[in-house]
């Protein structure tokens, strides 16, 4: 009896190392939550660049992620993100999209789905 092989699933868990940044030259810390981190606000601490902006590189499989900026304690919205979403708080969470392209990574702050 012959038995048919198990194709392996096509989806890429392959992790992309994403790029978040906010300027805020006079902020004191900026921190990013989101769906990749259980909306902790504090920890994902962004580092601060000699012009104000802050920056954090996560790994992040492809998918979709939801985040703010959490800065000096208030909730931020990144302003140059095209894509947002209503939340359970009655204000808006920002989408990240890493997808899979021709075996490379494409990052895109947008919201369509």
């Amino acid at each position: 009896m012959k038995t048919a092989a198990k194709k392996k699933s096509q989806v890429d868990r392959t992790e992309r190392d994403t790029e978040f940044s906010y300027l805020a030259p006079h902020a004191q810390s900026v921190f990013l939550a989101g769906s990749f981190n259980q909306w902790n606000p504090s920890s994902h601490p962004l580092k601060r660049d000699e012009r104000g902006t802050w920056k954090i590189t996560l790994p992040l499989t492809p998918g979709r992620y939801e985040y703010r900026f959490v800065t000096d304690g208030e909730w931020e919205n990144d302003p140059f993100c095209e894509g947002c979403f209503r939340n359970e708080f009655g204000t808006n969470n920002c989408v990240m999209i890493v997808e899979q392209v021709n075996g490379h990574s494409a990052n895109d702050k947008g919201g369509g789905e």
